[in-house]
């Protein structure tokens, strides 16, 4: 734990992005990850201004922005096999693929969804044959809709058609989904119901397919897997509270709750600041440790740890943003982090950088069309699956 720290603590600002013409919001951020030269590796991130932006991953140099007015993008992933290949979700019920070799601004691959689905969430298995994308909720219905993904580029510009949806397991707004990192079939999806499924989507049919439902009291914002075996699922949710459970005692006796926070922002004490609000989380492998990423409005990241005590402080990084961080990268093999927030900047961290370009920017919370994303949701939830 004490090396976790040390290396949190050691990290410096290495490279800082230039500021767009239009800045916007940097909602989630990607890493490509399998290149065979690391100065050729590429980072995706989904921008509030309903577009994808990818720079060289070394320098954090502009290459090439995808956009989908007027839908609305969500979510952004590389295709694990090829760094090339980049996926988003889009509100105008399509999943689209880009292929970064091209310079075309046309989707490389378009997978549609039916008539009425609004995509907010989506993922791609380990083994990139399977894309799931998570729908708004419209009346009475909410799906995860999945397609085959391979031979994402052999048919430039035409239209998949899905495998087939689960709508059942979920009566809101599928907001995350996640599939296992090394077992292709085994897929988790968040809810603003409060659920957290877990699915093994080769049964043959929904019922059979859900392994365990997990309630989390409140609406999801982030799912994740973690543990030696990645048997154990968590979820951070809108109101900054945390549920942490181990699906390796679903066959027991054994409680399946590891840990359960109602609020973190109470439960993590920091000298000389706070906690104002958890971005997702990440495992690390070595460590066998969970670790959460937090912050506050003006920019300090947080390094929160999670065992079942609880949790704690276990380093903090000021000094980068000028404003709230909102998505996050950490590649643990190479000890970097990236980071992009509400200041319109991608920060590229690394152990003992000196950063050469210019300091951070004054505070410039700018207006930003994620506001116009985020539906505010009841306190009081609807009856839920038992």
């Amino acid at each position: 734990m004490e090396k976790m720290e040390e290396q949190f603590a050691s990290l410096r600002i290495a490279k800082r992005s230039v500021l767009s013409k239009e800045p916007a919001y940097l909602l989630d951020i990607d890493v490509s990850g399998s290149a065979q030269s690391e100065s050729s590796r590429f980072v995706a991130v989904l921008c509030s201004n309903k577009s994808v932006r990818v720079y060289n991953r070394e320098t954090l140099t502009f290459l090439r922005e995808y956009s989908s007015c007027p839908g609305t993008l969500n979510g952004v992933r590389f295709a694990r096999a090829c760094d090339s290949l980049v996926f988003s979700a889009c509100s105008d019920g399509t999943v689209k693929c880009w292929d970064i070799r091209s310079a075309a601004q046309k989707a490389a691959q378009v997978f549609s969804g039916y008539p009425s689905n609004t995509f907010i969430s989506f993922d791609i298995n380990c083994s990139d044959l399977i894309i799931c994308a998570g729908t708004e909720k419209v009346e009475p219905d909410t799906f995860l809709v999945f397609w085959d993904a391979r031979g994402s580029t052999d048919c430039a510009g035409t239209t998949r058609e899905p495998l087939g949806v689960y709508s059942e397991s979920h009566n809101d707004d599928v907001t995350k989904v996640c599939f296992h990192p090394v077992k292709p079939s085994l897929v988790i999806s968040g809810s603003t119901d409060g659920l957290v499924n877990v699915f093994d989507i080769n049964k043959d049919n929904e019922d059979d397919a859900l392994i365990s439902t997990c309630n989390s009291d409140s609406s999801v914002s982030f799912i994740g897997w973690s543990g030696k075996d990645y048997d154990q699922v968590y979820c951070v949710t809108h109101d900054e509270g945390f549920c942490w459970w181990d699906l390796a005692q679903l066959d027991t006796e054994e409680p399946i709750v590891l840990l359960r926070v109602l609020d973190a922002r109470d439960a993590v004490c920091i000298e000389n600041s706070s906690l104002n609000y958890l971005v997702g989380g990440t495992y690390h492998e070595k460590a066998d440790r969970l670790f959460l990423i937090g912050g506050t409005a003006t920019g300090d990241i947080h390094l929160v740890s999670c065992s079942a005590a609880g949790l704690g402080l276990a380093g903090t990084l000021p000094g980068g943003h000028s404003a709230a961080v909102r998505s996050f990268c950490w590649n643990l093999a190479e000890e970097s982090l990236l980071t992009g927030g509400e200041d319109a900047q991608l920060l590229l961290w690394r152990p003992g950088a000196v950063e050469h370009s210019l300091a951070k920017k004054t505070s410039m919370k700018i207006a930003s069309s994620v506001q116009k994303r985020v539906r505010v949701h009841n306190s009081s939830l609807r009856s839920r699956k038992k």
